[in-house]
C-alpha cells in the first residue's frame, strides 16, 4: 500500500514538472519570436515571399499562428494564418483539412480572430 502512495505521488510531481517544463518552453518560444505551427504539410516554399508576420486588417491585429475566421463571398475559411504579402494584398492560411489558401484583403467581408497566438502570456 505505502508503494501505491509513492508511485502515485512520484508520478504527480513528475506530470507537474513536465507541465511546467512545456510551458516554459512555449514562453522561450514567444520571446525569441519563434512560431510553432504543428502541420506536417507546410513546406519552406509555402513561407517564401511572404513578408508580413503581423499586421492590423481593420483595427483587429494579425499575428502568425492566430487562428482566424475568414468569411468571403464564396466560402467560409477557417485556419491559422501563415503570413501576408503587403504588395498583392493577399494572407495566406492553412485550412483544417491540411490545404494553404490565399485570400486576397478586398475579397473578405468578415475576419474574426477564434484564437490568439500566445494569449497565455500576453504582457
Amino acid at each position: 500500500m505505502i508503494y501505491i502512495k509513492i508511485i502515485l505521488i512520484i508520478s504527480l510531481i513528475v506530470s507537474i514538472l513536465g507541465y511546467v517544463f512545456s510551458v516554459l518552453r512555449e514562453k522561450y518560444y514567444l520571446k525569441k519570436n519563434i512560431i510553432i505551427i504543428d502541420n506536417k504539410n507546410i513546406r519552406k516554399s509555402d513561407l517564401n515571399g511572404l513578408d508580413m508576420n503581423s499586421f492590423i486588417y481593420n483595427q483587429v491585429y494579425l499575428k502568425t499562428g492566430d487562428e482566424l475566421k475568414i468569411i468571403t463571398e464564396n466560402r467560409i475559411y477557417k485556419g491559422i494564418l501563415l503570413g501576408g504579402k503587403f504588395n498583392e494584398g493577399i494572407i495566406r492560411i492553412v485550412t483544417k483539412p491540411n490545404n494553404i489558401k490565399e485570400i486576397k484583403l478586398n475579397e473578405i467581408l468578415k475576419l474574426k480572430v477564434t484564437k490568439k497566438y500566445g494569449k497565455f502570456f500576453a504582457s
